[in-house]
């Protein structure tokens, strides 16, 4: 491979890696990440400068306004992508049954975003369980009204970890999200040309700190996954106790880079 092709495929990789933290309006990493200085106000403006993309937990428990989405739009660069979790009263209160108006409202809003929206987290509660016939009706809305969107589902119960649900993801495009905890299931399917990981904290649930072993484990599990599919990744870390998330976010973020 010539140089400036080799230039352009590192290039291309490095665009379709989403390297980040879940959520990023903590006052506990005030001196940690952000400076004394910097005003919250310009909180996002400085993470931005940081990392391209975020993934906004705040979705799942309340709706923000219009108004917030066309904010956080225009205090980001043009590059810079945003994943959102879907809103609990979709996955935990309607548990995914009747959810064509929820959504509606739900994207009616989130949609402000516009082409810095690439993806929609769905975490579904530890008490709901494996049943295909529910998934299957709420993935036909999402592939009717919502396609041009990504989705993830992170799933909370074991029971979803079997083969019928991966053959119903995998068929539209749907992502299995692989979500490293010391407490929640995880399985290590790829069922889309994405790959989304969450990183909840090693030992200590959004307590503890990956160590450098750790995250070049995960590196190099990347890796592979792009060497057989050149994926898009999206990359969250949720450890966000002593700001944790933040370091070991910009350390994987030199691990996959610097292997790929």
């Amino acid at each position: 491979m010539i140089l400036c092709d080799r230039v352009s495929k590192i290039s291309q990789i490095k665009r379709n890696i989403f390297i980040g933290t879940s959520g990023y309006n903590y006052h506990h990493w005030r001196k940690v990440f952000y400076p004394e200085e910097v005003s919250p106000a310009k909180w996002l403006e400085f993470y931005a400068q940081h990392f391209n993309c975020v993934e906004l937990n705040v979705t799942f428990y309340r709706l923000p306004s219009g108004k917030t989405f066309d904010n956080w739009y225009k205090r980001t660069p043009v590059d810079f992508r945003f994943v959102i979790k879907g809103s609990r009263f979709i996955t935990h209160i309607k548990r995914l049954k009747d959810c064509a108006e929820p959504l509606k409202v739900f994207f009616d809003s989130a949609g402000r975003l516009k082409e810095k929206l690439l993806c929609v987290l769905w975490q579904l509660p530890p008490s709901l369980k494996f049943e295909i016939g529910r998934l299957t009706d709420f993935l036909k809305i999402l592939k009717r009204d919502y396609s041009n969107y990504l989705h993830s589902f992170e799933f909370r119960n074991v029971s979803w970890f079997n083969e019928q649900t991966y053959e119903v993801l995998g068929k539209d495009n749907f992502n299995l999200c692989i979500a490293d905890s010391p407490k929640f299931p995880c399985c290590e399917r790829v069922t889309s040309k994405f790959i989304y990981l969450r990183f909840h904290g090693g030992k200590v649930l959004y307590g503890s700190e990956y160590s450098d072993e750790e995250l070049t484990l995960w590196a190099e599990k990347v890796r592979k996954w792009f060497v057989s599919q050149n994926p898009l990744l999206f990359s969250f870390f949720n450890n966000d106790a002593h700001g944790f998330a933040v370091k070991n976010a910009l350390r994987f973020k030199e691990l996959v880079e610097g292997l790929l």
